[in-house]
């Protein structure tokens, strides 16, 4: 029930939640509406990576400062391991091994007694449409001209190089730079990708002006998936209200095999983009800002 001049339900969201619909608002639908939710597929190789290399960075900031040497990393990631969606146990071998390479050539780069304000620290902003919440990567405290200044710093592991363009467009860390300055009252326009197979940091420093930008699109992404919610609630073909948008991501969507789009997507499997991790890099295949 509802009564004339209550304000709206904020729609409470995080990075992963806008992505969705912005991806495919299909996918969406059945990750956040569907209940029972579909099906999904086996788990993904690259994503147990990721897993475990961002586990294992966590638990390194969480040790004594004169522990935190790259000696301590083959334990951290060994008891962070995630195993899922490997071919076999030779490939996931490999794949620790190289994963491994990446953190210990990663805090070679690191100051030890750096202590960033937060590591995997939630941040929440509410506006007039959002109650947006994240966990970012790590937080870090620099100084600036005017004093210190925060930046967001976010871990890749994917093969693809990375460069400024790619932290400029990210929604996700333009939200979590908008959320820490206001958690943390202190100005946070700096965003970075940290690409640690190729040791190469992607940078962008934002303006107030290209943050409320970046916030105006999530609320209009908010708008259209409480549209898509009440038109399904009203009687509307949820297949029509939450359209399928195919492409190149539908071969790696969890849901292909409920889709009917996605059915004829060519089939991934678990392990494709981990394979790429064990190639070669070359030194160009990283792009700094």
């Amino acid at each position: 029930m509802g009564f004339d001049g209550m304000p709206e339900r904020l729609f409470v969201c995080t990075p992963s939640k806008l992505g969705a619909y912005t991806d495919c608002p299909r996918r969406y639908r059945y990750s956040y509406v569907d209940r029972p939710a579909p099906a999904k597929g086996p788990p993904w190789a690259h994503n147990s990576l990721g897993a475990s290399v961002h586990t294992a960075l966590r638990n390194w900031y969480a040790l004594p400062i004169d522990r935190r040497r790259p000696e301590a990393l083959p334990t951290l990631l060994k008891g962070t391991w995630v195993r899922e969606g490997y071919r076999d146990d030779e490939q996931e071998r490999a794949v620790f091994r190289r994963a491994l390479e990446w953190l210990e050539s990663y805090v070679e780069t690191l100051d030890p007694g750096d202590e960033p304000l937060g590591v995997e620290r939630v941040v929440a902003v509410k506006t007039s449409v959002l109650a947006f919440n994240g966990r970012a990567d790590r937080i870090d405290s620099r100084p600036g001209p005017d004093g210190p200044e925060l930046v967001i710093v976010d871990y890749k592991t994917g093969r693809t190089g990375l460069d400024a363009d790619d932290a400029r467009g990210s929604q996700a860390l333009a939200l979590y730079a908008y959320a820490a300055e206001r958690v943390f009252r202190k100005p946070c326009r700096r965003v970075e990708l940290h690409h640690l197979p190729t040791q190469t940091v992607a940078g962008h420093d934002h303006t107030v002006e290209s943050l409320a930008r970046q916030l105006s699109r999530a609320e209009d992404t908010a708008r259209d998936i409480i549209a898509a919610e009440r038109a399904v609630a009203d009687g509307t073909d949820p297949d029509d209200a939450f359209p399928v948008s195919p492409g190149i991501r539908c071969g790696w969507c969890d849901f292909r095999r409920s889709c009917p789009a996605g059915a004829d997507a060519p089939e991934r499997e678990p392990w494709s983009a981990v394979e790429r991790a064990l190639a070669p890099v070359e030194p160009g295949d990283g792009a700094a800002e």
